[in-house]
């Protein structure tokens, strides 16, 4: 089990106490480096990872929409919060292929390949997932006209942006974000990230609720649960395509701001 974090920072006064520290490495970047060969990736530091990246991928995107297209469009992925989990689910697979790649000896470039790989699979699945389960399309690259796509989903252009996010993620970001994240070393830190792995959980299953009664709606299928009348009660589908704001599910994003005007 890896240690905690003042444990390493304990690693620090004793190297400068004995004087064994080499010249060209700093008492930060020991501690540091120790950490990351020890560390175990767990619940703890997943959770916080998706959260906080979920919350960045999701800003850095919107304000992309609003530079280039000059828009203000809501891209948000969950019901509740700025989050978007394609961009929390990305950095939590790059954080664990950098540290699989760190611990083997990996190159630079064996690390920019295995993003570009990781980056497509998640575009892939995801695109593919939400069209064939859910009937709904969020981006299309090949309608879109982006040079070098290669399905619906994946496009050369962004295989390389994943592959460089990948490199410059797992060489200057990832290896101080999981240090200072540290360990659950104490029960305040277990109980706040618990906490917001529920909310999480429950944004998840709620967001995924929410598809489902869409699509019911426009079926004219009523809800079987108390989750789903619940859902009904207060999320409608005006509601539902103003927060996703590029979502389309076959004509059904249409008809619901035609029954709302």
């Amino acid at each position: 089990m890896a240690r905690s974090i003042t444990e390493y920072t304990q690693l620090e006064y004793e190297a400068a106490r004995t004087g064994t520290v080499p010249h060209t490495h700093t008492l930060h970047d020991m501690a540091r480096e120790q950490y990351l060969n020890d560390l175990k990736l767990g619940w703890y530091q997943v959770t916080i990872i998706f959260f906080l990246f979920s919350v960045i991928g999701l800003m850095l995107e919107e304000t992309w929409i609003r530079i280039s297209m000059g828009i203000a469009q809501s891209r948000a992925g969950l019901i509740w919060g700025p989050l978007s989990p394609v961009y929390g689910t990305g950095a939590v697979l790059l954080t664990s292929v950098s540290l699989s790649v760190r611990r083997r000896g990996g190159t630079p470039g064996q690390l920019f390949l295995a993003s570009m790989l990781v980056g497509g699979l998640l575009e892939q699945v995801t695109g593919w997932g939400m069209e064939t389960f859910m009937g709904a399309v969020s981006w299309d690259y090949i309608a879109g006209g982006i040079p070098g796509a290669v399905t619906k989903w994946v496009a050369m252009p962004f295989l390389i942006a994943w592959g460089l996010m990948g490199l410059v993620w797992g060489t200057v970001i990832m290896p101080e974000v999981l240090f200072h994240i540290g360990e659950p070393s104490s029960g305040m830190r277990v109980v706040v990230t618990a906490v917001l792995g529920a909310f999480l959980v429950a944004d998840i299953t709620v967001t995924l609720t929410c598809f489902g009664r869409v699509i019911g709606r426009d079926a004219h299928i009523a809800p079987t649960n108390a989750l789903e009348q619940w859902v009904d009660d207060n999320y409608g589908d005006e509601f539902f395509f103003r927060r996703f704001g590029n979502m389309e599910i076959e004509g059904i994003r249409e008809d619901a701001f035609e029954r709302a005007s």
